[in-house]
């Protein structure tokens, strides 16, 4: 995955204004199910650009949360609006990190994000962050201020590997995430995989995101007799393994 220049504060804020809310749901898949919607997939629609020779491609997330887990606390009682922070990276490739922040209200979600380098996730992770706030990055300032503020810290790592399919038709992503793996923030960036627990209880996760509206050849594609939409949460799944 190669990585363009970052984007000036005032391109980044353009972009932001263009953002709108997406729908997301969430559905777990058994092996018979993954393995029947990943052929249909395959048949239909393209992969993600960025996959290898398989469609897949590994996605890393280091995710912060407050002294008192509020973001975890939040997601378990169902509150309607709220928000994550995180820094992603694919595969093991350090020259193309974002921050990430993600705000969710219901099945509506949004994703604000920001380029960081190698060495300044390695400052974040030892507290070194006034940087953040002489950026000029607006979601650099916010999660600083939120970092002082709201003691937001590195908590947990997650990765799993993503098989990802697009639809240009109502910006359709359909993504089939599998072998979800955690382990403590301190385990390494980038994480040894082969030492995160695996928690994933042996399922994947099959998600589908639009725009305003879901065409109806995604709908008979991930039509499966018996698959259910339910609230799931890496994020939330994986704190019960600390």
């Amino acid at each position: 995955m190669t990585v363009t220049a970052a984007m000036t504060t005032e391109a980044l804020l353009l972009e932001k204004k263009r953002k709108t809310l997406r729908h997301e749901y969430k559905f777990r898949l058994d092996g018979i199910e993954d393995r029947l919607l990943s052929e249909r997939l395959r048949a239909v629609f393209r992969h993600d650009a960025h996959a290898d020779s398989h469609g897949r491609y590994r996605v890393s997330s280091l995710y912060f949360d407050t002294p008192y887990d509020n973001a975890m606390q939040e997601k378990m009682a169902g509150i309607i609006k709220r928000e994550k922070f995180r820094i992603r990276y694919y595969d093991e490739d350090m020259s193309f990190i974002r921050l990430e922040k993600k705000y969710k209200n219901g099945n509506l979600c949004a994703k604000h994000s920001a380029m960081l380098t190698y060495e300044q996730v390695m400052m974040i992770m030892k507290g070194e962050i006034d940087f953040m706030a002489e950026s000029g990055d607006p979601l650099h300032t916010e999660l600083y201020s939120k970092m002082r503020g709201k003691l937001l810290r590195p908590v947990t790592m997650v990765s799993y590997t993503r098989e990802a399919f697009l639809y240009e038709p109502g910006n359709v992503r359909v993504t089939i995430d599998r072998d979800i793996r955690s382990g403590p923030w301190y385990a390494g960036f980038p994480a040894d995989v082969r030492k995160l627990a695996d928690v994933s209880d042996g399922r994947g996760v099959l998600e589908v995101k639009y725009d305003s509206f879901l065409p109806d050849i995604v709908k008979m594609a991930v039509q499966t007799e018996g698959l259910r939409w339910q609230a799931y949460s890496k994020y939330a799944v994986s704190r019960r393994y600390d």
